[in-house]
């Protein structure tokens, strides 16, 4: 019959101090709700950072920069550029 081996200290591991108190209980945070957006539509940007906005079958220039929209609407860069500008679906909050 084979002995027990002696038991070794395995490197590194150490117990908390036997006099520590308790850690208090981490707080857990609350849960917003998901934003609802509305009904998408497409914004093009140029070099000089401009917004264009598809009204009624020609581009016109739209108020607000893709930097201001991305503060309260979900911004989304579509892969094809028209006519070097690039094209972004927007979403605002409903």
């Amino acid at each position: 019959m084979a002995g027990r081996r002696p038991s070794h200290n395995r490197g590194g591991r150490q117990s908390a101090p036997r006099y520590a108190p308790p850690a208090p209980p981490t707080p857990r945070p609350e849960r917003q709700p998901k934003p609802v957006y509305g009904k998408p539509f497409v914004l093009l940007e140029d070099d000089r950072k401009n917004t264009f906005e598809f009204v009624g079958g020609a581009w016109v220039p739209y108020a607000r920069s893709i930097a201001e929209c991305r503060l309260d609407c979900q911004v989304t860069a579509l892969a094809q550029k028209v006519n070097n500008m690039t094209r972004y679906e927007v979403r605002p909050q409903v």
